[in-house]
């Protein structure tokens, strides 16, 4: 059997140097205010991230999936949607969730087990994370064929990562779409790893040209460009409000942190690896940009930094401010009306409270 080896298109509209570079077929026409603002959210992603890995290091949070490295996938894909969309998320998309004004301590009370998720999904057009893998593909899929039916204009967009591509979900939601002609964007974060898994197991070819297989287009970003992600996002999602139906954006980038704060990447990746990626990072390349073309100068890069700080003093005092939910709590929001083994549940739970007062126990 004969595979095509040929080298995947990377659509890259800005080089790891700064270089800007003219893509006719994605267009992309920013003011230089607008520019900065990518920046500045870039760098208040991360400082949201790194405040979250060390209090999850702390004992503040019970774990905590980082997007160290991704954070230009998620800002320009996430400053591509309209309000109205919805997006499904998986675990990671803290970015997405900024972008969609979703208050970071919301993240972290979720990740510190005190909320059941702690947004609405409705006022932010952004659901709740997602745990099981490639599940979401499914629910976004099923809300787009809704939206169809509606009539709106409106598109859905489902992110997850390579590894999600070998689950069954993923694969079924893709045959879906295509069928029903859903306007949907599937966006992949294919971050070279899935846990400790490199994506060669994953599969054999790129996993851009899996949508070839389902009847549509798929295409292959750098993940680690912003501004290729924003143009590349904002026609698959323009394509799918004109009935062209799904697109699937493999973002190549790479996870430069673990997978969770429960991993550890150096027993499965060599330091060389990522090292050459360090010098692809998406907040240097942009700050490169902005450098050389005089759009931005030492004034406004202290300002970023200490808006960035103060993000993170600020998050992590209202992180150790969180109240602990009383213990019944858990049993609130299961079912949308009264259940009568919830009831129960809930009742030799309140009996096993009370045991402990009986006993003098505060």
């Amino acid at each position: 059997m004969t595979l095509d080896t040929a080298q995947p298109e990377l659509i890259q509209l800005l080089t790891p140097e700064g270089e800007r570079i003219d893509r006719p077929d994605y267009p992309l026409d920013l003011t230089p205010d607008e520019i900065r603002d990518l920046y500045r959210d870039l760098v208040n992603v991360r400082r949201i991230d790194l405040e979250a890995v060390a209090l999850t290091r702390q004992g503040e949070l019970g774990i905590w999936a980082s997007l160290l490295g991704q954070e230009a996938a998620q800002i320009g894909s996430g400053r591509a949607l309209r309000p109205s969309d919805m997006v499904f998320p998986t675990y990671r998309e803290h970015g997405v969730a900024w972008c969609r004004q979703v208050e970071p301590i919301k993240l972290l009370g979720l990740f510190r087990g005190v909320n059941h998720s702690g947004w609405d999904p409705a006022e932010h057009g952004f659901h709740l994370y997602t745990i099981v893998i490639g599940s979401q593909t499914l629910h976004a899929t099923g809300y787009a064929m809704g939206i169809q039916r509606d009539g709106s204009d409106d598109a859905t967009i489902a992110y997850f990562g390579d590894g999600a591509t070998s689950q069954g979900d993923v694969n079924e939601a893709f045959v879906w779409a295509s069928v029903f002609n859903t306007p949907i964007v599937f966006f992949c974060q294919n971050n070279q790893w899935a846990i400790s898994e490199p994506l060669e197991k994953q599969s054999r070819i790129p996993l851009y040209k899996r949508a070839q297989g389902f009847g549509f287009p798929g295409l292959r970003v750098d993940g680690n460009d912003v501004f290729a992600c924003l143009a590349v996002t904002r026609k698959a999602l323009a394509d799918a409000r004109s009935g062209q139906g799904p697109t699937l954006i493999e973002a190549f980038t790479y996870r430069m942190g673990a997978h969770t704060t429960t991993d550890d990447p150096t027993r499965y990746r060599l330091d060389g690896e990522l090292e050459a990626w360090k010098l692809k990072d998406p907040i240097e390349r942009v700050k490169a940009y902005l450098v050389k073309n005089q759009l931005a100068g030492a004034d406004f890069f202290a300002d970023v930094e200490a808006q960035a700080k103060q993000i993170g003093s600020d998050l992590r005092k209202a992180c150790l401010e969180l109240p602990d939910p009383p213990p019944q709590a858990m049993f609130e929001h299961v079912y949308a009306t009264e259940h009568s083994l919830i009831t129960a549940e809930q009742s030799a739970f309140a009996d096993y409270l009370s045991s402990f007062a009986d006993e003098g126990v505060s």
